[in-house]
């Protein structure tokens, strides 16, 4: 009986020091993989560049929604994590459609519809654009004070968020037009968001930024637009661009597109090179026109393709496998090391 006694309280010490040594050395869980905006954090402008919380360089690169009131069914959560998982996006554009069946008309439709993508691009770890998609926003002022008024007291505090005030004036100066128009709007965000990056647009369709030389908005973290379609727009075009970024004027390509300007045409292989090589020399970040499924040059996807993900690649369009070959490409690397 003594020997059994002594045999379990043998077998009761072993199992004791046992549990000991795992409460002393538990098992570590997987360290979780880094999103992107964990990786760069909260957006700067210094001087010329976009750079990350370090002071780093950073290029985003990725794809522009086409306009919301038409392009709305690409406004969602499926979408946003295809353009990420699958095309490598590091940024989204939401381009909310102002005019002409949009957001002066249906405002909380289209407030609904870009709000879904932010939510998106957040609990995915992307960068998004929140685009006023207006060419007369000086006449929408107050509209567009109530709209940044909504985004920026909601959503100002995540360094996801990067808003684009006015994505294309027309042929307005920017001295009386656009500068004040631009101050207002900037007012408005810094209420509630004291950092996150504002791109400014600029004269004659984000096409004229040496018209910003000599007087740029005196807030911090403010890019300037400039747009351009590779087909139509060539050397003189990139001449503005260059005098710009050589007066340290920031720049940031919110949309541009493989197409000619009318966003259908032929696709100019030589001149697409030589502004994919210009973006990358001076380290612009851009989005692409456009995710939608429409019978154009521009559009991503074949008019016949209706599902909002999972694409094929016969289900895109040239330029679509063309700019989805160039995201990849490009932004593999920061994907690859986020995993590490």
């Amino acid at each position: 009986m003594k020997k059994n006694i002594l045999l379990l309280l043998l077998i009761s010490v072993i199992v004791l020091n046992g549990c000991d040594k795992s409460d002393e050395n538990p098992v570590q869980p997987l360290p979780k993989e880094k999103t992107i905006v964990e990786h760069f954090g909260n957006l700067r402008v210094i001087d010329k560049n976009i750079v990350d919380q370090n002071g780093d360089i950073v290029v985003l690169r990725g794809m522009s929604l086409f306009w919301s009131q038409w392009g709305g069914q690409f406004y969602n959560g499926e979408t946003i994590q295809w353009l990420r998982d699958d095309w490598k996006c590091t940024v989204v554009r939401a381009a909310m459609g102002v005019e002409s069946g949009g957001y002066l008309e249906n405002p909380e439709v289209e407030y609904q519809k870009v709000k879904t993508v932010i939510d998106a691009c957040i609990e995915l770890g992307i960068y998004v654009i929140v685009d006023w998609h207006d060419h007369h926003a000086e006449d929408h002022l107050e509209e567009a004070k109530l709209f940044f008024n909504r985004i920026s007291s909601n959503y100002g505090n995540y360094p996801n968020i990067i808003y684009e005030i006015y994505n294309e004036p027309l042929n307005v100066s920017w001295n009386n037009i656009l500068k004040p128009y631009s101050e207002e709007i900037i007012k408005t965000i810094r209420a509630y968001d004291q950092d996150n990056i504002i791109v400014v647009g600029t004269p004659n369709w984000s096409q004229d930024v040496e018209d910003i030389i000599g007087n740029k908005i005196n807030d911090i973290n403010i890019a300037y637009s400039f747009h351009f379609y590779s087909s139509t727009h060539k050397q003189e075009l990139r001449g503005k661009a260059i005098q710009a970024i050589n007066s340290g004027i920031p720049l940031f390509i919110t949309e541009w597109g493989m197409s000619e300007a009318t966003g259908n045409g032929i696709i100019d292989i030589q001149s697409l090179n030589e502004w994919v090589d210009f973006m990358e020399a001076n380290d612009l970040s851009w989005c692409n026109w456009s995710v939608m499924n429409k019978n154009e040059t521009s559009a991503a996807l074949l008019s016949s393709t209706s599902s909002i993900s999972g694409w094929s690649e016969d289900e895109l369009s040239e330029s679509g496998r063309k700019i989805r070959d160039y995201l990849v490409r490009m932004n593999r690397p920061i994907f690859d090391l986020i995993k590490n």
